[in-house]
């Protein structure tokens, strides 16, 4: 996207700052990331962006380590949000503990379009790294428009391949329940 644009990324800052400035409500995500856990838990925002929704859940009480491939977003995220741990990376190749990142966490959260913003094919690959950073009993929420090539079939077959069973699917963050007719998917993985 950055190829084809090389100002996206500060456009996407800018337009959140701007919503943020507004007023906007920005933290449904996190309201319902939240709700599942406990306080002071680990969470890893991965694809976090320029940190909205990290921000919002350190500001609940958890410990969040935010990881992102564009540098500009990474940016963005530590002039925005201190006081969490923000890293440019690619998810593909996550491995937070040859980072010196402590493991593991509560709970993965993957919002914002991020699995269907993945080069072809990775997918499953993602999953499997997101698994192996998540603790025994944690759980990962991916939340996507559900008509952006990458279907809740794709997912369930990807989920799968990483030893991970879907608990929860639903419609929107503030939990509609998902139908055929749905435009979006949230969806709560665990181990299987």
């Amino acid at each position: 996207m950055v190829a084809a644009n090389p100002a996206h990324s500060t456009w996407y800052v800018e337009r959140f700052r701007e919503m943020a400035a507004q007023g906007r409500d920005l933290d449904g995500e996190a309201r319902l990331v939240d709700a599942m856990l406990a306080r002071g838990s680990r969470v890893l925002d991965a694809g976090c962006g320029p940190g909205r929704v990290g921000a919002a859940l350190a500001a609940r009480g958890h410990t969040v380590v935010g990881v992102d491939v564009d540098p500009v977003l990474i940016g963005a995220a530590e002039a925005d949000h201190a006081g969490s741990t923000w890293l440019v990376g690619d998810l593909t190749e996550l491995d937070l503990p040859a980072r010196g990142v402590a493991e593991p966490f509560d709970l993965v959260v993957c919002a914002g379009n991020v699995m269907t913003f993945l080069a072809e094919g990775t997918s499953g690959e993602v999953l499997r790294r997101l698994a192996a950073h998540l603790a025994p009993q944690g759980r990962i929420v991916l939340g996507f428009g559900a008509g952006r090539g990458y279907t809740p079939d794709d997912l369930a077959a990807d989920a799968a391949g990483a030893d991970l069973r879907e608990d929860l699917r639903l419609g929107t963050w503030d939990l509609r329940p998902f139908t055929s007719e749905s435009d979006f998917l949230v969806t709560v993985l665990s181990r299987a």
